[in-house]
Parts: structure tokens; sequence; C-alpha cells
């Protein structure tokens, strides 16, 4: 049988964003109200001071702190109230020693006024005045002009993925669209004679197929739009048809199963025929996910991505190449990594980059780490870890008590 000639990660990752290109994610403009959950595709700028006028943060009374200073609940101040601002309208009063005005949550401060008294430590004798029982600082209970954001500082960078609160901050900057990138079009071809739809009756030595279902969801979940799923018997006339279909709708083919070198693994042999140049990796010096093939057909710009048939490892892969590339090519930034202890010793796999499944627990002084241990064909190894630490590709192991980092799933 011939053996897989293996890249390293880092390796097949540089020859899958040079075959993408970095002008392959397309850009287009959206409505703020469609922009959730994509990714700005320029750096966006603030166009306004927010506020851009100075606002009271509570109901109460715009006064000089100075006024106030010794004010109690035996001894109070009493002012002239001189306006009562109406909110969404312009404060026309300038408040001077001895006098305040009354502004509600979200009012605008009258100039002269360097704080603002909560109603609830005043008490309005009449129209024209009212005893403060509480003294306060200057700037208390006010937001100053440009405090939230500043006219011309960068609001979000390229790259940043829109959640609902970068919409809120986008509205009250008055924008009404967007430019965000394209999401990454992908058919997601599953193979095996062995494999049947969930629901359909099973008989001995068949299995339902995992790989779909869960490469969907994973898709998904990082902004993939799932164009196109199919589950293929091991017959090359069958899966080459499949795709080639495939290839016509989509930025990127996802095969899982027929990766490895066996009778029935002709993923690559099917790629070579319909793509030009084809496959440009076969083998990835990762565990879980050695049998992964890479490949390109520059006519229709599509990337092919044929994955190990194991669920575990087809999981792992999808995250390590698919996903690391659109975040490569939009400028998201990789989630954070979460320190914990790592519980138990764990050798690493001589030439290979080793991904460590692992369950987090919390401790008094931080996160616990559990190693999960099964095999990538198991999909217990996924649902009962919580995310995965890597070993080094020359790197003998981690011991118990080292501190280790957790990609969180």
């Amino acid at each position: 049988m011939e053996l897989l000639r293996v890249d390293t990660l880092e390796e097949a990752r540089e020859k899958l964003y040079r075959a993408a290109g970095e002008e392959c994610m397309n850009i287009r403009e959206v409505p703020l109200e469609e922009a959730l959950d994509k990714i700005l595709a320029e750096d966006c700028f603030s166009v306004l001071d927010i506020p851009d006028f100075r606002r009271s943060m509570v109901d109460g009374y715009a006064v000089k702190a100075k006024d106030t200073m010794g004010a109690g609940e035996n001894l109070p101040v009493f002012l002239k109230v001189i306006e009562d601002v109406a909110i969404g309208t312009e404060a026309c009063s300038k408040i001077v020693p001895g006098t305040c005005a009354y502004v509600p949550t979200g009012g605008m401060i009258p100039e002269g006024a360097d704080s603002c008294v909560m109603v609830e430590y005043c008490e309005a004798f009449d129209e024209t005045q009212v005893a403060v029982y509480g003294a306060v600082s200057p700037g208390r209970n006010l937001v100053e002009v440009g405090e939230d954001c500043k006219k011309g500082s960068l609001l979000f960078a390229k790259g940043t993925r829109i959640r609902s609160q970068e919409i809120g901050a986008l509205a009250a900057e008055g924008f009404t669209s967007v430019k965000v990138f394209d999401a990454f079009q992908i058919s997601i071809i599953s193979t095996g004679d062995e494999l049947i739809q969930p629901g359909n009756h099973r008989k001995r030595g068949q299995i339902y197929d995992i790989n779909t279902s869960a490469l969907t969801a994973l898709a998904r979940k990082h902004g993939f739009v799932v164009c196109s799923q199919k589950t293929v018997k091991d017959e090359y006339e069958t899966l080459k048809r499949t795709v080639q279909e495939a290839m016509c709708i989509s930025d990127m083919v996802v095969i899982s199963g027929g990766s490895s070198k066996g009778k029935k693994d002709m993923t690559a042999q099917v790629i070579d025929e319909l793509a030009v140049p084809g496959v440009f990796t076969h083998g990835l010096a990762l565990k879980p996910g050695k049998p992964t093939i890479l490949g390109v057909d520059k006519q229709s710009r599509t990337l092919m991505i044929g994955l190990p048939g194991h669920p575990v490892a087809a999981m792992a892969v999808f995250e390590m190449l698919p996903v690391w590339l659109c975040q490569k090519l939009t400028g998201e930034p990789k989630r954070p990594a979460i320190p914990a202890v790592l519980q138990g010793n764990v050798p690493g796999t001589p030439g290979r980059k080793m991904l460590l499944f692992v369950e987090l627990i919390p401790g008094q002084e931080g996160y616990l780490a559990k190693p999960v241990f099964g095999k990538s064909g198991l999909m217990s190894t996924m649902t009962r870890a919580d995310g995965y630490a890597v070993i080094e590709l020359n790197q003998e192991g981690l011991k118990t008590g080292e501190r280790i980092w957790v990609q969180v799933f």
C-alpha cells in the first residue's frame, strides 16, 4: 500500500491559503438589520461624538456641585428651579450659583451645570424651588460629550464578527448599512457503503451518517453557508458526479471519508480527475486527522477538502483548516484560549502534532483540564470534551500539574 506523504499543519495551511488567494472573499453591503453574525470587510469609524451633548444618567436636577456641599438629610440646600428640560429637546437655560434645572434620564444637561442630583435626594416645594438632601461631586450622574465614542475614532476593525452589541453601536452612529464578507458557500459530501440517513431502517453492519449533520452544524456555527448536503456510496462514478455538481455551486467542497489509501478510498483520485491542478496535500502530521486531502480547481476557483471518515477527526480537521482559512482571509481574531491545569500525564505523538481533548472542571484557582481519551470514531470523545489543547510536533508530552491553554469549542 502506498503511504501518505504528510505535510505539517503549518505547511498545509500555507498551501491552502495560497490556493484560495487573498482576494477570494467577496464583499457586499448589507442593511444593518441583516448584518448579525457577519464579518466586517472594512474598518468602521465614528462619524459622531456619542453622545454629542452632555446627557443625564438619572431623573434629577442639574446643578453646580459646589452648591450642594454640606447638604444632608437634616440640612438641605435650597435651589431655584429655572427650567424643566423635556426629553429630546435642547436645554435653554444656563445654570448659575443657586439655580438648577429638572432633567429626565437621557435629557440634555444645561450649560453651567456640572453634575446631577437624583430625584430621590430632592424634594420639590413648588415649580420654582427644590430642597437637595445630598451632596454630589463634579461629573456625578452625567455623561460628557464623546464619553462613549469620540468622532473619528475606530469603532470596529475589519474582521470583527458583528454581534447585537456592534449593531447597537453602529445604529447609535447613524449607520444604516455595512460592508461585510460574503460567507463561503460549501457543499458537504459524506461517503461510505455503510452509511444511511438517520430515521431510516438500519440493518446490521450499517451506521447512521454522523458527519453530514455534524459538519453542517459546525460549518454554520462558523458562518459558512451550506448549499448542498449529500451522502453517497463508495462508487467512483457516483462520487465523481456528486463532486462535479457540488463544484458548480460551491466555493468549497468538503468530502468526508475515502481520504486514505485503502481499496475504496477514491477521494484523491476524483479530485485529481475533476480539478486542475488538483490535490496538493495528501496527509497531515496531525492526530487526529492524518488522512486529510487538500486540492483546488483554479478554473472554477473551488477549494477541495477531503476529511477523514471518523467523526472526531473530520470535525477536528474542519476546525484546523477551513475555519482557520476563513479567519485568516477575513482577519477575524481567533477565539481566546483558557488557561487550565492538566490532570494527568499525556504522551505526545512522534512526528505529529496532537490535539488533546479535555473536559474543563472549575477549581478553586481556575480551571482543571481532565483529558478525554477516546478513538477518533467515537462521538463521545467530542461530546465529553469542552475544548482542546495542542501538543506540538516534537514535544514529548504534557505532565500532570502543567499549565496548558485550552481552545474552547
